[in-house]
């Protein structure tokens, strides 16, 4: 009998009643810990998260860097799987995982990455920006952390050296193109809000290029036309994303009352 990973799995969400089931039924029989960290929950999330044996615990939402990093301090094992309560780790990434602690790995690196695939409309989309995104989501505790922007953006940052696993991390972020409306707004309002904070001034030309930019370069560059509709949908949602950033900067700098 193989001896269990020292590795915890750290959610962190707010109403993921929906989504949790197919995130922890992703982590079971595999990894010994798995950890929710609620915040301002009003859904059934604290329900289904027992119900699959999870830990609950409830934290204040500091923004996303330090509200994982809160999370993170809760897991009693010195590895971290980090994961969003939308996505699940396909069995190819748990396999990947396993092996990476059956080879010694773990002594060796201070975290691992790997690629986020993204479910969109009617398929999987395997080009474009948004495949394969490597994603560090398995971290050592004391050699790694959440850093990044204090509110949008967070990243992982190490203290050493980071391996590339094989497996996809499977993302479900938007069941209906309103929800990813929805997000990509709080995106980029809160993107307005940093620039403006630093003083960014408004530019014509970023608010006329950049969408643009982003649309060839995904769309034709990285291959997203070999995604069907979906993948002309994604292209051009990114396109619109950046678009939507310098609009409400300008909306932030210049907005008057009547």
């Amino acid at each position: 009998m193989n001896a269990p990973l020292p590795l915890s799995a750290v959610i962190v969400g707010k109403n993921e009643a929906e989504n949790l089931p197919r995130c922890l039924a992703s982590l079971q029989g595999w990894i010994p810990e798995v950890i929710v960290a609620l915040n301002n929950t009003t859904d059934d999330s604290e329900a289904v998260a027992r119900r699959h044996g999870a830990t609950v615990h409830h934290l204040p939402w500091q923004g996303y860097r330090d509200t994982k990093n809160a999370a993170l301090a809760l897991a009693t094992q010195p590895w971290v799987l980090s994961l969003d309560a939308d996505e699940a780790a396909s069995p190819e990434l748990r396999s990947a995982v396993e092996e990476f602690f059956r080879r010694g790995d773990d002594q060796h690196y201070a975290g691992a990455q790997f690629p986020r695939r993204v479910w969109f409309i009617n398929r999987w989309i395997r080009h474009g920006d948004w495949y394969p995104d490597l994603s560090l989501r398995l971290l050592h505790r004391e050699r790694a952390r959440w850093g990044g922007d204090a509110f949008v953006h967070e990243k992982v940052e190490t203290t050493g050296p980071v391996a590339t696993l094989r497996g996809d991390l499977l993302h479900y972020p938007y069941p209906t193109l309103g929800t990813h409306h929805g997000k990509i707004l709080e995106y980029a309002r809160l993107f307005a809000e940093k620039q403006a904070a630093g003083e960014r001034r408004w530019s014509f030309a970023d608010a006329l290029f950049r969408p643009a930019w982003r649309f060839f370069r995904g769309y034709v560059l990285r291959r997203g036309f070999l995604d069907g509709v979906p993948g002309f949908v994604a292209a051009t949602a990114i396109a619109y994303y950046t678009f939507l950033r310098y609009a409400c900067l300008y909306e932030r700098l210049h907005r008057a009352q009547p």
